[in-house]
């Protein structure tokens, strides 16, 4: 094949120099900037991915407990488990576990320096990547912050009144009644009592308000109240309100104030000038900073924030402050809609408009005065910025704007792999059954509208079901984050934990990745899979040319910011059910935004931003918008293209300041806009079954999908990647249990003068594909997934799927003798007749480690088995047949090939089979980690399933 790998001075490079190149950490910007890669190259990259495409792992440095041995230790096991990178995170020290009396270092310190110039040199020793979260724990701060440079929030407090009467209201009772209840208050923080108001109720008109401030006197308002219902309002301010959460020693302190830019500079500069003056520049040894979930629990205030208001919205916003504030508690959540008292519909109106100008004002300031201060102190030190950019605060698309490295979110939770209906999946927490969260759809759409393909994720966070994860649970959730756009996977994560500390370890969150695991032998199986599918999709583009825009303005006016990803509402409900839709029926989509409408250019049936070209966009129930996005939809319609508008024509502005002349402005847009009836359409949401829906409006309005999909299933979803000389189409089936039958049609731009290939992402191996007419048919087994490549290689093997089990199998009704190598270092022999779930056997409900099933077989005449299949298998699985191995099965259908391998006469089988950890911990009643994590009220886990189920077949 013609060399199509260049650099920009024409030199040509090897195959394997690309390989020298990108495999060296340090040198992949640049490689990235060099090189475009060929579809020989692209395989190579794929099949034998380097360090820098191979997962990290977020690395909790445990109490800053470290010690430079143990640091290295670490390393080395990360490295040999596949892992291709670390984030070093340090955080609080887990509680009820022994520390083995190993002192903290504070961070910061010059001991902490010198440790982190030591796993630095280290890590580049083994060619791995490292990158340093922007503080410990989350959403950091410092025992050096003082005063405005501490978080500070504004809170409403309402006392009801029915009058007549006479009463008494302290200021500590007011104080109390406004307290938010954070997660992890600051022991210093001050409240200050800025408003009281007496209101009626239902209140009509800003004139009923009443000022009683200046009665509060001996900290005590005395109030005589006529008959009718009233309600006391008090505005408080509360100042270094919260410390972090679980900060290690030296960053312990009150939360930073991230609308304040002195305190920010001051804060970020303290961590580069106390590295960096002592070691030196932290490029290129560290890729990037990052910033973790900005948890900031409602902060919402500086001391210029209604300067800045009144600057950037018209008006003066503080004398209704107390009353577009809802009561909220931990985590900034609002706790009550019906606190406040009942307003007119009037009023109403007035203070979401005002809501929604608040947020806004404060998105603007978090944006200019930390997001963008990190950024730049990022390039500053030559260091990419990677951050979670969402949660209060943010704007959720343009958040991610400027980061480097956008990053997603992506959980194990229970209903993962389950069959999860539509009114289930749209309550709280909006995800069951996905592994990818609300915001990585948002994430990976930002990224895409400014060309970034590095989309990392927060992977596989677990603060539930530690010890019954498997690595079928990790693929089906990691798949769902590969098809919600992420490329970059980094695990949450991997506890710092001393080899001599007490089983099962030091454990803070999440999986629990550690040696002692049951599954860690095999861990490397998982590194590669992913490893695979990030070399391959970080060289290429995603593919959408559909928009969908969610009501944002509509829900900060109704309800305030959400705390993405988790948001405690969601308007609407179904709004990810739309996305999800579009995809499992053959489409593709990327969220956009009011500004990127804005800045968009429109030709030729096409919206365009950047190299994104979209021919449909669908508004989520949009009511709200301004008015130069009304005018640009109808420069997107005049052009040709197609606007679907889902229950809801935006019919009026966003924002209070002169909303009446912008209100007609958005109307006479939207009258012209109905005009074009063929291209401005109204949409009626279904009551149920949304992937229907689309496929009914795909093919009433001619939305041609690239892969036409017979029948399409909830849980199987597709994504489409391109390169200059390949396309790539990733099918996932997000079932556990269940095979699925996919039967589709690929459009002939993607099928044109090219071969189709399956890339085995779990093995490296490629396989010619043989499609008629583009016409495709596969069974995707439980927790399957394809990646399908189409290009112009001609020459290779055709794939040969193992096949069903045929009706003239040979079932493998026998003695079984299986030994049990428990992680406990007991070993039991038991011989079985018939197979069954070991959790329904009392003597095996509580085994953790490896079952080893024996048998043998004699095969007499020509009978001549090619294949066999383990049936259910609750574990990883490994087949030995005659004592050769025939390689670990670690998801989906346990079948193998073993054609010449049986032999006439009798042959032996093992069948070994590793169990997740989850029942065993349960039963250990005087451990207090396994406890937490298995039998905690607020985790509470069932059995889990063990073992070699069957049946087990030969044909």
């Amino acid at each position: 094949m013609k060399r199509k790998t260049f650099l920009q001075q024409s030199a040509i490079f090897s195959a394997a120099s690309l390989l020298m190149l990108n495999g060296n950490v340090f040198s992949k910007t640049v490689a990235n900037t060099l090189m475009e890669v060929s579809e020989n190259d692209l395989y190579q990259l794929f099949k034998n991915p380097a360090s820098n495409y191979r997962p990290f792992v977020r690395w909790w440095w445990n109490g800053n407990k470290v010690e430079k041995t143990e640091l290295a230790r670490e390393l080395k096991i990360l490295k040999d488990a596949g892992i291709g990178g670390v984030e070093i995170n340090p955080i609080s020290f887990p509680s009820n576990t022994d520390d083995m009396g190993i002192p903290s270092v504070e961070w910061l310190s010059d001991e902490w320096v010198d440790l982190l110039k030591f796993t630095l040199d280290e890590a580049k020793k083994l060619n791995m990547t490292c990158d340093l979260i922007a503080g410990t724990g989350f959403p950091f701060g410092a025992e050096f912050l003082e005063g405005e440079e501490r978080a500070q929030v504004v809170v409403t407090a309402v006392k009801k009144l029915e009058g007549p009467i006479k009463t008494e209201i302290s200021v500590f009772d007011i104080f109390k009644e406004a307290d938010p209840a954070t997660l992890s208050p600051y022991s210093g923080r001050k409240m200050e009592l800025l408003e009281l108001k007496l209101v009626t109720d239902p209140l009509i008109s800003m004139d009923q308000i009443i000022n009683i401030k200046n009665q509060v006197i001996n900290d005590v308002l005395k109030i005589d109240l006529p008959k009718g219902k009233f309600a006391v309002y008090a505005l408080v301010k509360i100042d270094g309100f919260m410390k972090v959460i679980q900060g290690a020693p030296g960053g312990r302190g009150p939360v930073l104030n991230h609308y304040n830019e002195a305190a920010v500079n001051k804060y970020l500069n303290r961590i580069t000038d106390s590295i960096q003056n002592r070691i030196g520049p932290l490029a290129p040894y560290v890729r990037s900073f990052f910033i973790d979930s900005l948890e900031m629990e409602g902060a919402n205030w500086n001391s210029d924030m209604m300067t800045e208001f009144q600057k950037r919205r018209g008006y003066d916003l503080y004398p209704y402050l107390p009353f577009i504030l809802f009561k909220t508690g931990r985590m900034g959540n609002t706790v009550n809609l019906t606190y406040a008292v009942n307003v007119s519909p009037e009023m109403e109106k007035m203070l979401n408009r005002m809501r929604y100008d608040f947020e806004y004002t404060k998105a603007e300031l978090f944006r200019e005065r930390f997001s963008y201060t990190f950024s730049k102190w990022c390039k500053d030190n030559n260091i990419k910025s990677r951050a979670q950019a969402y949660g209060r605060g943010h704007f959720p698309l343009e958040g991610s704007f400027m980061m480097d490295i956008p990053e997603g979110e992506t959980w194990i939770k229970y209903g993962i792999g389950e069959e999860i209906s539509e009114a289930d999946f749209t309550k709280y927490p909006w995800h069951l059954g996905r592994g990818n969260t609300m915001i990585n759809k948002a994430v990976s759409s930002a990224a895409h509208l400014k060309g970034k393909k590095l989309v990392s994720s927060e992977e596989l966070t677990n603060t539930d079901m530690v010890f019954n994860e498997s690595l079928e649970l990790f693929k089906i959730a990691g798949d769902q984050s590969t098809i919600s756009g992420i490329t970059h996977p980094i695990f949450h994560g991997f506890n710092y934990s001393p080899k001599a500390a007490a089983f099962p370890g030091w454990i803070t969150y999440g999986g629990y990745f550690n040696e002692q695991n049951t599954m860690w032998p095999y861990f490397k199986h998982y590194t590669d899979y992913r490893a695979r599918q990030s070399a391959l999709l970080q060289q290429a583009t995603f593919f959408a040319d559909i928009a969908i825009m969610a009501p944002t303005g509509d829900m900060w006016s109704e309800f305030g910011a959400q705390m993405e990803p988790f948001p405690s509402r969601v308007t609407p409900a179904y709004q990810m059910l739309v996305w999800e839709s579009i995809h499992q029926n053959g489409n593709a989509c990327d969220y956009i935004s009011e500004q990127v409408i804005a800045d968009a250019d429109f030709s030729k049936g096409f919206m365009t931003y950047g190299d994104r070209k979209y021919h449909t966009l669908f508004l989520i129930e949009v009511k709200s918008i301004e008015p130069k996005t009304a005018k640009k939809l109808y420069d997107f319609v005049q052009a040709g293209g197609r606007i679907f508008c889902i229950e809801a024509y935006p019919e009026q502005s966003l924002g209070w300041l002169n909303h009446q002349q912008k209100d007609k402005e958005v109307k006479n847009w939207m009258q012209k806009l109905k005009k074009y009836p063929k291209q401005f359409i109204y949409l009626a949401k279904p009551e149920s079954n949304f992937k229907a829906w689309y496929a009914s409006v795909q093919e009433k309005y001619n939305i041609t999908p690239y892969l036409k999909i017979t029948a399409p299933n909830t849980l199987v979803t597709q994504i489409r990647y391109q390169t200059k000389d390949a396309e790539i189409l990733i099918v996932n089936n997000a079932s556990a249990h269940k095979s699925i039958d996919l039967e589709a049609k690929f459009s002939s731009e993607i099928t044109a003068n090219k071969q189709a290939w399956i890339w085995d992402a779990a093995s490296g191996d490629k396989f010619k594909l043989d499609l008629k007419d583009g016409q495709l048919k596969i069974k995707l087994a439980p927790a399957d997934s394809r990646i399908i490549v189409f290009n112009k290689d001609k020459h290779g093997e055709n794939w040969n799927p193992i096949p069903e089990v045929k009706e003239n199998a040979l079932l493998l009704n026998t003695v079984w003798n299986a030994t049990f190598n428990h992680i406990d270092g007991t070993v039991k022999n038991q011989e079985f007749k018939t197979l069954s779930d070991l959790k329904d056997l009392p003597d095996f409900t509580r085994f953790a480690g490896t079952v080893s099933y024996k048998t043998t077989i004699n095969l007499k005449g020509n009978l001549n088995p090619q294949y066999l299949d383990l049936g259910k298998v609750a574990g990883i699985a490994e087949l030995i047949v005659n004592g050769q191995s025939l390689g670990t099965q670690w998801y989906g259908r346990r079948a193998y090939a073993i054609n010449k391998i049986l032999k006439s006469g009798e042959n032996t089988i093992e069948i070994k089979v590793t169990t997740v950890m989850m029942n065993y911990m349960q039963s250990l009643t005087e451990n207090a980690t396994a406890q937490y994590w298995t039998n905690n009220p607020r985790k509470a886990q069932p059995l889990q399933s063990l073992g070699l189920i069957g049946p087990v077949n030969l044909f």
